[in-house]
């Protein structure tokens, strides 16, 4: 079953009954939803109150909460860890002992997927593709060469022009931007803890503050798709901000069907089936980690 993204952007206060998520505001239940029927929960406004209760109902269902800063942006993330799989301690175990090999044969992969989903967004948007197209053919174990990088450069002149500057301290287009990723990030790192991986043992991404490392290695090919949805709203109203309209076309990206191995399914369960895949590719160097594949999306 899809689970259900609930984003609150108003003042209210979140407690359980009968395994409930009770939705009050102004002293009225105005939503009731069953825990278990949450993916993610996302708490926006800074006068939002939830009581313990909630909370360790939510982590008992797996169900990612966020939390928004003052921009009313994504700022962190509360996951369940030990009871995420009940394989976990096993599975921690041979994540850490991965060795350095397979982390770079599986970051190629994650860069090589991420830049063809690059020149994917810019061939729908019928712009030029082909330089990425070229960059995604040369990419090596562990991308030593930082095509990566390379790409990043052609590709935000290619698809919003040569003045765009991405910079995640700025508004208007780079804030919805942001809100996106923070989105993607949310749903990669709950399916991370599902099947009992640990987020903060990333690939390539290692920072010692980070505790989804991981899921920022995992996410980087989902990033042109927030991309692509972004860009059509911008080319509706180039005055972009992170409000209820905005959010919805990137909220509704975790239920979009992909197409995962011949089946079609909701993006948010094909992440579960990639998180397999992850440890299986883990074990097997034959195994190539694959991702969900866009359905043919309409030109604007």
């Amino acid at each position: 079953m899809i689970k259900r993204t609930i984003d609150i952007s108003e003042q209210a206060y979140l407690h359980l009954k009968h395994r409930q998520l009770l939705i009050d505001k102004k002293g009225e239940t105005v939503a009731q939803i069953p825990i278990e029927d949450i993916g993610a929960l996302i708490l926006q406004n800074p006068a939002i109150v939830i009581t313990q209760a909630a909370i360790i109902a939510c982590q008992k269902h797996n169900v990612a909460l966020v939390f928004c800063d003052e921009r009313y942006l994504p700022y962190s993330l509360l996951l369940p860890i030990s009871d995420g799989n009940n394989l976990h301690a096993k599975i921690l175990k041979q994540q850490i002992a991965l060795k350095l090999p397979t982390k770079k044969r599986l970051w190629g992969q994650i860069v090589q997927q991420k830049i063809t989903n690059q020149a994917e967004t810019l061939k729908i948007l019928d712009k030029t593709y082909l330089p990425l197209e070229r960059l995604a053919s040369k990419i090596k174990t562990g991308d030593p060469e930082n095509l990566e990088a390379q790409a990043a450069q052609k590709y935000w002149r290619l698809l919003f022009g040569e003045q765009f500057r991405r910079d995640t301290e700025l508004y208007g287009i780079n804030s919805l931007l942001n809100y996106g990723y923070a989105i993607i990030r949310a749903l990669i790192a709950r399916a991370i803890v599902g099947s009992g991986l640990h987020p903060a043992l990333g690939l390539f991404h290692s920072n010692q503050y980070n505790g989804l490392c991981l899921a920022d290695d995992l996410m980087e090919p989902f990033r042109p798709w927030v991309d692509y949805k972004v860009y059509l709203m911008a080319n509706d109203n180039p005055e972009l901000t992170v409000n209820k309209e905005t959010k919805i076309p990137l909220l509704n990206l975790l239920a979009e069907p992909v197409l995962w191995e011949q089946q079609t399914l909701p993006l948010m369960v094909a992440c579960h089936y990639l998180m397999a895949n992850l440890k299986r590719a883990y074990e097997d160097s034959t195994v190539t980690l694959n991702y969900p594949q866009r359905l043919n999306q309409p030109q604007p």
